[in-house]
């Protein structure tokens, strides 16, 4: 019986002498409020632990690093394992990295078709192989029973004498050929022998060379042995460097047998078939003109028309609205005179052939020009002549500021060199299956395994891809590619991915440690990944999970509740045993749990009138959506993984309004959106890192680390000292210390590892030079106050309201827990958004907003949710309008109205399939949204029809009263008429836009670094 993982007297972060015990082979979940300490429990302990040890057992080395690694401040951690931490972030940023390559599915995939793969000419389309002798006998025997046939080897005269290579073949033992359909013997007794010369003359060409048949043996179909005829055809390959000749004697046509890899109708030789052909990361496989890449950077015409809206006159061409294009611009105006091009309507309602024009340029063969004007050469002449001047810094400058990446034109974006693509297996070349959803690729790697002639050669290979292809999607990932970038992946999905991969590594007695698995998974899908870490647990494993989601906790064998609050009010343990035995009267988990979808104070306002119409949605897997947002709600936009929400919310709605103000983004393809004027901002708050540099924290996001500098710098020992105000601050010289460049940290690359990041020996990882430290206000120095929690820091600072009033909306946001000095590249994707919310939190504030987020409950607790619901019901009732893409069946209960998109993931998705009420949706039932809402909600659902039509809407949208028309959009500004030369863009817009954390966010968007 192994002993369980001993914990005692852990006091990590907020933790409070913790002692627990953590079972082995089970699956334990550590919950809490947010901020309780958990991850501090698991992985800043737990886990951190069991990664020194695991370096301690390394070379010496690898053990200098040791004494720089931070030991967890804990008495005593015994029986740990060896440990696998699964973070919820995704990391990666390499470009060549994909879901295939992460799960190594790719590197099996290769030999696959290395092995089994038909090829086909890229010049003729004919079949390429190569022959052997078992293939050979295969020939033989198609040829029919009784048949004679004549095993011929077509010896490669060269320049060489031919009595020289006939006494060569006679001293070999042959002594017969095979010329003009009849045998000719070499015996020197023979009186063909002088007629050799002029027979050989004669002989049949193989591929240009002129060659010598040479009979091997003549072999009967059926009665020669089959250890004969192999022999026979050995010896042919032998003599004639790998090619043979198989002639019947009847009169039938020959077959050529060839070991090389050539075209069966051109002869054209290929190269051989190996695995790294089929990588788009190894030069023999990747495409010589992306590099595989699958992308080359070219012109990008959304920034070099930014605005479709304005006009030719108007300076629709952005380059030429500066004084440098100003000659362009007067020569494409006084061409399109010349050519009846429309110059004062819209881009977008220019014709194709207009547009054509003007990237184009005039025909180079064209009439004699009017005038003496030159030939105006078109947006894309404008560009290739300024390539021909690149050693010009600015001209470098105005290239890059219109560059973007477009699909690679010889590969089409499959990364993969032409020979690649030509090789096929069960009708999909390897760029065609890894653009499948992973659900089609499964059905794929079925249908072959069940060819004997595929199995025989790749059995092993096929089952560890079938293998491999399961456990992604038993994770919920069946909507995915092989070929997705891993930079693009969720933090859920790419934590579970790495599960997946975990999963086919089958790894036992080890450590797992996860993070939130279903950040991003909806709840049909939790009961699924409940079962993966099952799995792991009956192969010997022990997994620790923190994590909020109940159907996790209620399915754990051991779950360990923290709190009672967060930040110092948390790091206790306040029960560790079997869930159903969580107290009611001490455990705000199981509080929460038992009223789930209960709260009565949360207002139902139902739909009301109409907001935002989207018509006609298409981008990626959306089939033709159209969907309404109702004015001033709470609106959910739901569907399982995969569904098509982040499409619609993100790349229709949000970018097609940044496209409708004129920003140079790829917007979603949609049929017109409708009733953005009405709003004075449309915001979208993203799980992307709130600041711009790794510098940035909570005190510096939101302005009041300027205040809390003067106040240390206005103290009488910083006065004393000479010490200014930016001496307190870390991204400048002075007060930082240098070592570390005032992060606290290094990092140290130890190559055969992942970095180590340990805190610098110069400071200590106080960031400061020792003056700096000395200067203290109210009892703490700069390192100590950057230490305090948010809920701590509005205490500390209760007589300086405008430092304590900036931290307040993240305690009503749930964020009382994260310390002043926390980086934001450190947070969450929830906590990052809250972090974004919180700086629109403005009683005096009237805008009315459309803000768009997704999954802002990431990393919260139940009872935090709550807390996030009543801010945002808040917000809505001052006007704004809410958008919010999410799983949490808490959040979605809460909302005004739901639009539930499905029915599946991937290309089984895309569609509408309800919309309404929840309890509305929870009673109509039919889709896994409405499903699971009925489950918390103690709902009997409506019997529906087995296949419910996919566009069938469970509620509809009362129709606004007809007191007023709907405002009508709203025309751009009128522009002054250009007549000389266009005016720099600068176009007033109806309304604003912002995106936080991304580079061109608005005002309200903090930068973060000060």
């Amino acid at each position: 019986m192994k002993e369980p993982i001993q914990i005692r007297g852990a006091r990590t972060h907020n933790l409070r002498e913790v002692t627990c015990e953590f079972p082995p082979a089970v699956l334990t979940v550590v919950t809490g409020v947010s901020g309780s300490g958990k991850s501090s429990l698991v992985f800043d302990t737990l886990y951190a632990e069991g990664q020194r040890r695991f370096v301690q057992s390394m070379s010496t080395y690898s053990r200098m690093f040791l004494e720089r690694m931070e030991r967890p401040d804990v008495d005593f951690i015994s029986n740990i394992p060896p440990a696998i931490a699964l973070a919820q972030k995704n990391t990666i940023r390499n470009a060549r990295s994909t879901v295939g390559t992460i799960t190594e599915i790719n590197d099996h995939l290769r030999l696959v078709y290395a092995h089994v793969g038909e090829a086909t000419c890229t010049a003729c389309g004919g079949r390429v192989a190569r022959d052997d002798p078992h293939t050979g006998l295969l020939d033989l025997e198609a040829m029919g029973e009784g048949t004679a046939v004549l095993v011929v080897a077509p010896v490669e005269i060269a320049d060489l004498p031919l009595e020289n290579v006939a006494t060569g073949l006679r001293k070999q033992g042959y002594r017969r050929l095979w010329i003009d359909g009849k045998v000719i013997r070499l015996d020197e007794e023979s009186d063909e022998i002088p007629e050799l010369p002029k027979a050989a003359e004669t002989a049949a060409a193989y591929g240009g060379r002129q060659v010598l048949p040479v009979v091997i043996d003549r072999l009967t179909i059926g009665t020669t042995r089959q250890a004969r005829c192999r022999e026979a055809l050995e010896a042919a390959f032998a003599l004639a460097r790998g090619r043979a000749l198989l002639v019947p004697q009847d009169g039938g046509d020959p077959r050529t047998l060839d070991r090389r890899f050539t075209c069966r109708d051109c002869g054209l030789e290929r190269g051989e078939l190996v695995p790294h052909l089929f990588s788009f990361n190894s030069p023999l496989g990747a495409c010589p003109e992306c590099q595989g890449f699958g992308r080359v950077a070219g012109l990008d015409l959304d920034k070099v028309i930014p605005d479709p809206r304005v006009s030719l006159d108007e300076g629709a061409v952005a380059p030429w609205t500066t004084p440098s294009g100003e000659e362009m611009w007067e020569r494409m105006l006084a061409a399109a005179k010349d050519h009846g091009i429309r110059t004062k309507v819209p881009w977008k309602e220019l014709r194709d052939e207009e547009k054509a024009f003007v990237l184009d340029g005039e025909p180079t063969g064209g009439p004699p020009l009017k005038g003496r004007r030159k030939r105006f050469k078109g947006v894309h002449g404008f560009f290739r002549w300024l390539e021909r001047k690149r050693y010009r810094t600015h001209v470098r400058v105005l290239i890059a500021r219109y560059r973007g990446y477009t699909p690679c034109g010889v590969c089409l974006g499959a990364r993969l060199q032409p020979d690649a693509l030509a090789v096929r297996v069960g009708g999909w070349n390897i760029a065609e299956l890894t653009e499948r959803p992973i659900a089609e690729a499964l059905t794929w790697a079925d249908t072959i395994a069940a060819d004997p002639r595929i199995s025989a050669r790749a059995a092993t290979l096929l089952s560890e891809v079938r293998s491999r292809l399961g456990y992604l999607m038993e994770v919920g990932l069946d909507y995915l590619t092989l070929g997705r970038q891993a930079r693009t992946l969720s933090g859920g999905e790419a934590q579970r991915i790495h599960l997946a991969s975990a999963l086919g590594s089958a790894l036992t007695d080890t450590l797992y440690c996860l993070d939130e698995p279903t950040v991003g998974l909806h709840a049909r899908d939790s009961a699924r990944l409940l079962g993966v870490l099952r799995g792991l647990t009956e192969a010997g494993n022990t997994v620790v999970v923190v994590e909020h989601d109940p159907s996790l906790i209620e399915g754990a064998d051991n779950v360990i509740d923290l709190g009672p609050g967060g930040g110092a009010g948390g790091g206790q343990v306040l029960y560790a045993g079997p869930p159903e035995g969580l107290p009611k009267d001490t455990s705000t988990t199981a509080r929460f749990l038992e009223v789930r979808g209960d709260d009565d104070t949360v207002p139902q306002r139902g739909a009301g009138k109409a907001g935002v119409r989207i018509e006609g949605a298409r981008e990626n897997n959306l089939q033709n959506v159209t969907v309404t947002i109702p004015a001033k709600r709470l609106v959910c936009l739901t569907g399982v993984s995969g569904s098509g929400k982040s499409s619609l919310a993100e790349q229709v709605l949000y970018n097609g309004h940044l496209r409708e103000q004129g920003e140079g983004v790829e917007a979603g393809a949609c049929d017109a959106i409708r009733g953005l004027e009405a709003f004075d901002e449309v915001v979208l708050m993203n799980q992307a890192p709130a600041g711009r540099s790794s510098r940035s924290n909570a005190a510096t996001y939101l302005k009041a680390y300027d205040e809390i500098r003067k106040l240390l710098a206005a103290t009488t020992a910083a006065r004393q000292e000479g010490i200014p105000a930016g001496h307190f601050s870390f991204n400048s010289n002075g007060g930082r210390c240098e070592e570390c460049g005032g992060m606290g940290t290094v990092t140290l690359e130890m190559h055969f590892m992942a970095d180590l990041e340990v805190a610098c020996e110069q400071c200590s990882g106080t960031r400061f030079k020792p003056h700096v430290l000395e200067v203290r206000y109210r009892g703490r120095n700069v390192n100590e106050i950057l230490g305090l929690t948010i809920d701590e820091a509005r205490e500390f600072f209760s007589e300086r309201p405008r430092i304590r009033d900036r931290f307040a909306a993240l305690s009503l946001v749930g964020l009382g827990y994260i310390t002043l000095g926390q980086a934001t590249s450190t947070l969450s994707g929830g906590e990052a958004q809250r972090l974004k919310l919180a700086s629109f939190i403005d009683a005096g504030n009237t805008a009315q907003r459309l803000l768009i987020f997704d999954e802002p409950t990431t990393g919260l607790h139940l009872s935090d949710v709550a807390r996030l619901v009543r801010v945002l019901h808040d917000l809505v009732d001052r006007g704004n309008t809410i958008l919010v893409v999410e799983h949490n069946l808490d959040f979605i209960a809460a909302a005004d109205w739901v639009i539930d998109l499905g029915p599946g993931g991937g290309d089984r998705g895309g569609q509408l399939v309800g919309e309404g009420t929840p309890r509305d949706l929870a009673c109509g039932g039919g889709t896994p949204t409405a499903d699971a809402l009925a489950e918390i909600f103690g709902t009997p659902t409506v019997a529906r029809d087995p296949k419910p039509a996919p566009k069938t809407k469970v509620a509809r949208a009362p129709k606004p009263a007809p007191k007023k028309k709907a405002a009508p959009r709203r025309k751009p500004a009128a522009k002054k008429k250009i007549t000389s030369k266009p005016k720099a863009t600068a176009k007033k817009k109806s309304t604003s836009s912002k995106k936080t954390g991304s580079t061109k966010a608005a005002s309200a968007s903090r930068s973060g670094a000060q």
